[in-house]
């Protein structure tokens, strides 16, 4: 008895990484598009959204085997395969890191302004937001993150799935006789690829995750059978969570006079109204708070993640670093998505629209970099059913990303 406590004991004190992960990743493609592809086509895409993670679950997993196995983080991994690779991961990852910096931010604070009881201009609350970020990461780091990560995991998790009782309780408010719009239109190819580009995130969050594997285990030893256990907690709470949301959109939503907007903000901010119009107005401070942890959680991952890939990037460079590169990094990226809110407040809807248009784009050449390194590491061996799901992932991120191109530019 006492022997299986302490096993469980372990395997919780390892958590950590995938919990982290999964408080990056439910953000936009969970709060917006998940829930908006409910909203507008009912119950249609919910296969979509259960293939798209299964599909990309061995891809995700890579990262974190590959750390577990060699010590090192995929960053590291991309720098020994070759330098096209390795500088195409820094190129696309400073574009992700501004612009996913700029869109979380903004959202968070929007979804705050719209909440709060006094009027406090959105360009502020940012910069409260922003700062209020800086302060866990700059004087706790990693482990504040950890541990805030954790909170926000509990309670986002609680509140999401007493909104969804609730809504199952009131029953599906579309009229009967209601016949939604099909997303297997030729024209539906754009929202349905940027649905899948940031489900349940883009890969390079399996980069970020390795390193927040690394900086674990440098507080503690974490075996295989932890690490993984972290990861598939973390990644199917996360697509669960995503069916979570679809199911809200739908039954909340759906075949409702109002048209959906397709703005995240304006979204989000449409979600919550129709949310205390159908189920009283006692559900907006619910439904306000799910929508806040699911923004600042992700914003506060997205600010550290990314700064860990940028500053793992410089450190394999042949260029002098200094020891406080991280919070050089850190903060940069931080003030440079503050001025893309500030200088192209206008066009952040179509650059999110970009950022997760070029993320499913460019998904197959990092799920197969990821696939390769794994391979490539005599001591990882998997199962029929991962390689047989690495193949099929394959095949489909190739096979979709070619029918979008095609279909994009001619």
């Amino acid at each position: 008895m006492q022997s299986a406590v302490s096993h469980w004991q372990s395997k919780l004190n390892a958590l950590g990484p995938g919990i982290l992960m999964a408080t990056a990743a439910i953000g936009g493609s969970h709060l917006v598009a998940s829930t908006q592809a409910g909203s507008l086509f009912g119950w249609q895409l919910f296969w979509l959204i259960i293939v798209v993670n299964v599909l990309k679950y061995p891809f995700f997993r890579f990262g974190m085997e590959y750390t577990l196995a060699t010590k090192q983080s995929l960053v590291e991994g991309y720098k020994q395969k070759g330098p096209g690779y390795f500088y195409s991961f820094i190129a696309l990852n400073i574009v992700a890191a501004v612009v996913n910096t700029a869109g979380v931010l903004l959202l968070t604070a929007s979804l705050l302004h719209y909440a709060l009881p006094v009027t406090i201009s959105v360009t502020l609350l940012c910069w409260i937001i922003l700062a209020v970020c800086l302060l866990i990461l700059l004087l706790g780091h990693f482990k504040a993150l950890d541990n805030v990560s954790k909170i926000i995991m509990v309670l986002l998790t609680v509140t999401t799935v007493a909104a969804l009782v609730v809504a199952i309780n009131n029953g599906l408010m579309a009229p009967v006789d209601y016949v939604g719009p099909s997303p297997y239109e030729l024209a539906m190819l754009g929202f349905m690829v940027a649905l899948m580009g940031w489900m349940p995130a883009p890969i390079e969050i399996s980069a970020i995750s390795s390193l927040w594997l690394k900086e674990k285990q440098q507080q503690q030893v974490i075996t295989k059978q932890q690490g993984l256990f972290d990861f598939n907690l973390g990644y199917w709470l996360t697509a669960a969570l995503a069916l979570v949301f679809f199911s809200l959109g739908v039954l909340v939503q759906y075949g409702q006079v109002q048209a959906v907007q397709l703005g995240g903000v304006a979204f989000a901010k449409q979600l919550i109204d129709m949310y205390a119009l159908t189920m009283g107005e006692w559900a907006r401070p619910l439904v306000s708070g799910i929508a806040f942890l699911c923004m600042f959680g992700t914003t506060l991952t997205v600010l550290d993640g990314y700064a860990r890939t940028l500053n793992e990037s410089h450190k394999l460079l042949p260029v002098k670093q200094s020891k406080h590169s991280l919070n050089m990094w850190l903060l940069l990226q931080a003030f440079s998505g503050m001025a893309i809110i500030l200088f192209f407040k206008s066009a952040l809807g179509p650059m999110l629209t970009f950022a997760m248009t070029l993320a499913f784009v460019t998904t197959p050449v990092f799920a197969w970099l990821n696939f390769s390194l794994v391979r490539s590491e005599p001591s990882i061996v998997h199962s029929p059913l991962i390689r047989t799901l690495s193949w099929l992932g394959l095949v489909y991120l190739v096979g979709f990303a070619l029918v979008f191109l095609v279909w994009k530019f001619t």
